[in-house]
């Protein structure tokens, strides 16, 4: 038996339950993990809500990090005792875990599993932002929305070390201050952002905006881009976009639009390993600092998912069971 964190029905963060469950031995394929860490991500609460499908009763978490305590049967490249970390898989709200081999990476050993944990997800989403979606040239000047959340905080100093200008938005003065120290040039309020941002181009707009805002910032978001500009919506933190009408991406001058999911861009192990590579080396090296925002224990998760969503939190939430 091990502890997890257990659905039964959706709603708010009431729902999360702590609660003594079974844990399978791995099957063919699988890991048996010993949690350290899991991550606490906006996808968690969509969930949770029901705004994403998925069948009950569920253990909560697609992020994670931890010792591997055994192996199924084919798993190869993996052995009891290594850590490993995962994301887009799994059951992190736990002590214990079974997760599939095909989506685990060995932590190197100057990572802390910890870290790891707040950087699978959220760095390699980062990293296929910057190096896959939208070719961006040294110079060029980008909106990130969220600049002092986890995402927007790894995001802006990637896009930073690849000598692109970052503008961020964020809602408070010390999240603003947060958002510079991670590279961002400007910080604008949400109010108005689209003329500020259109001021600070001189009028001719951004090369792209990434947004995991979602609702409250698509159309002023779609305002500030410069022609043939990319919109990189990867996440909904204020609520689904409503329908689009083409047509608007025609006026605005040719833009882009582009709905993304980490999973799309991790599909193949070599492309896996290539950006969960080049994030624990970015860590290890440190020329990427991942803020850790808030921990909580396992008993705490339903905290941990209503300050997310209240915004009173900067950085990653990280649960500790």
């Amino acid at each position: 038996m091990t502890r997890a964190i257990v659905i039964r029905s959706h709603g708010g963060p009431e729902v999360l339950e702590l609660d003594e469950i079974t844990v399978p031995d791995p099957g063919p394929g699988e890991l048996l993990v010993e949690v350290a860490a899991a991550g606490v991500n906006f996808i968690d609460t969509y969930f949770r809500s029901g705004a994403y499908a998925a069948e009950l009763p569920l253990t909560l978490g697609k992020e994670g990090a931890g010792r591997v305590v055994a192996t199924g049967d084919g798993v190869s490249g993996i052995a009891v005792g290594d850590v490993v970390g995962w994301a887009m898989g799994g059951a992190s709200y736990a002590e214990h875990s079974i997760v599939p081999a095909a989506i685990a990476v060995r932590v190197p050993d100057a990572v802390e599993p910890t870290l790891a944990a707040a950087a699978m997800l959220q760095g390699m989403t980062a990293h296929y932002l910057t190096h896959s979606i939208v070719p961006l040239e040294e110079g060029d000047t980008v909106l990130v929305h969220a600049g002092a959340g986890g995402m927007g905080l790894l995001l802006t100093q990637l896009l930073v070390a690849r000598g692109v200008r970052v503008v961020t938005t964020a809602s408070s003065p010390e999240k603003a201050e947060l958002s510079r120290g991670a590279g961002a040039v400007e910080v604008l309020g949400y109010e108005g952002f689209g003329t500020a941002v259109r001021d600070l181009t001189d009028g001719a707009g951004v090369a792209a905006v990434f947004d995991g805002v979602g609702a409250t910032t698509f159309d002023e978001g779609l305002t500030s881009l410069r022609p043939r500009g990319t919109f990189a919506l990867f996440g909904a933190a204020s609520g689904p976009v409503p329908p689009v009408d083409p047509q608007r991406l025609n006026a605005g001058g040719s833009l882009l639009l582009t709905r993304p999911s980490l999973a799309h861009f991790i599909a193949g192990r070599s492309e896996l390993e290539w950006r969960a590579g080049d994030v624990f080396t970015a860590i290890a090296d440190g020329s990427l600092d991942v803020r850790i925002g808030g921990t909580y224990a396992l008993t705490e998760a339903a905290t941990a998912h209503a300050d997310l969503e209240a915004r009173r939190t900067t950085g990653k939430l990280i649960l500790l069971p």
